[in-house]
């Protein structure tokens, strides 16, 4: 679905952009993320709002939009539930965090990269509309927007950029800085900084490298598999032929593992996932007192991890 047809932005409500850049991105590549990067961004807008004829014009259409794009797309569960909403925000924000991780460690800098980081950041941003951050997602959102700054401007110094976390000696893991002497962290680059890079759709299972050759306003994003083990500030065992396909701190990046049911179906990692998705749609369904969901999304993982099949 088109973006809306929207005014110039009211200098007051200038908070609202970085959110209504993203939304813009994802326009013709994932409807769900542009929908709810409008709804954070209105939120944000209605409270820096003086009232003044230019903030009101500007809200309503963005309202218009957002009630239109509703009614357009009510057979979308991810737009009109707010449990499934959340997990596909989160299964999108994770993919990009991992990319642009990976390739960070791997010493693999790039426009890409920075944006890979700054669009995490902001859809944590956006995952707040739900409620408050787990811990694992906070520490993601306040490493990746760091991330991003400081390798944008890394990028835009000549300087070259420090792979992976950095700490002073005697800091927590989980307080991430630069070290003595490197770029200090900064805000989030302005989006109008560099260009951003294709971004492609969050609905699909893997991110698909464009056949097309990359140039300064399209850089390409190599396949993204689920893991396991997500979380960098825990991680997994590092096997020991680890390589630039599967960074420190992440479990297995191999497409082709499989596990093996008691019945004898293999379960790939997509099918796993899915699985671990299923459940936890479960679980928040049970925070708000839906039973019929939770029962309904525990049938489907139980179905898929017996079966290998997935219930449409």
């Amino acid at each position: 679905m088109p973006g809306p047809n929207l005014p110039d932005i009211p200098a007051s409500l200038k908070g609202m952009q970085h959110y209504l850049k993203i939304a813009t991105e994802h326009d013709n590549r994932d409807p769900v993320v542009s929908y709810w990067a409008r709804i954070y961004a209105l939120q944000i807008g209605l409270k820096l709002s003086t009232k003044t004829s230019e903030e009101t014009n500007f809200l309503l259409k963005l309202m218009d939009w957002l009630e239109a794009t509703k009614k357009a797309m009510h057979d979308n569960e991810a737009i009109t539930n707010d449990v499934a909403a959340q997990a596909h925000l989160e299964n999108w924000a994770l993919k990009l965090f991992l990319y642009a991780d990976k390739n960070d460690r791997a010493s693999n800098f790039g426009k890409s990269v920075v944006q890979s980081f700054y669009t995490a950041g902001i859809l944590y941003d956006i995952l707040t509309t739900f409620g408050d951050l787990s811990e694992e997602a906070t520490q993601n959102r306040k490493y990746a927007k760091w991330k991003a700054a400081y390798i944008h401007n890394c990028l835009k110094t000549g300087e070259t950029p420090i792979p992976g976390p950095m700490k002073e000696e005697g800091e927590d893991d989980s307080e991430i800085l630069p070290q003595s002497g490197s770029v200090q962290p900064t805000p989030p680059p302005s989006t109008d900084a560099f260009q951003f890079p294709s971004v492609p759709s969050s609905s699909n299972s893997s991110i698909t490298t464009p056949s097309a050759k990359p140039n300064q306003n399209n850089f390409p994003y190599p396949n993204i598999p689920t893991p396991m083990n997500p979380n960098p500030y825990n991680p997994a065992p590092t096997p020991t032929n680890a390589g630039l396909d599967q960074p420190a701190g992440f479990g297995s990046y191999d497409d082709s593992s499989t596990l093996k049911t008691e019945s004898g179906v293999s379960l790939d990692v997509e099918q796993i996932a899915k699985a671990q998705k299923y459940v936890k749609w479960a679980g928040s369904a049970l925070n708000y007192d839906d039973v019929p969901t939770a029962v309904t999304n525990i049938r489907k993982a139980l179905h898929l991890l017996t079966t290998g099949q997935d219930i449409a």
